[in-house]
């Protein structure tokens, strides 16, 4: 069982949401229930199944909560680009968000390996 609370990918991804719900307050009021729900609720996925995986007996259970988590990530990163083809968040935030995202799945990937 590891201590998800000490892992560097948790306590990224943690801040990660941060930042998309801070993006997500400026969206229009009619994509309360589109896309601002769908980014915040998908990015909530990233650090939540990596703890619960954290919580399994098993690497392999883990790794494959692991699995989910990066799943959740490209998801988030799917929306983000369809927020910006719509005009709601600016270049420079897609450029942050993106990069950080991808810093996450590279470390996530990385951690995923060493439990197979």
């Amino acid at each position: 069982m590891h201590q998800f609370k000490e892992l560097l990918i948790w306590k990224k991804s943690r801040e990660f949401c941060h930042k998309i719900y801070t993006a997500t307050s400026s969206f229009p009021a009619e994509e309360k229930f589109g896309l601002t729900n769908q980014l915040r609720r998908a990015s909530v996925s990233i650090p939540s199944n990596i703890a619960e995986g954290s919580s399994r007996n098993s690497n392999k259970d883990f790794a494959r909560f692991l699995e989910i988590a990066i799943g959740s990530a490209y998801e988030v990163e799917t929306q983000l680009l369809i927020s910006s083809d719509l005009g709601f968040i600016n270049h420079e935030n897609i450029i942050d968000l993106t990069n950080t995202l991808e810093e996450i799945i590279k470390m996530t990937s990385r951690f995923r390996a060493t439990l197979l």
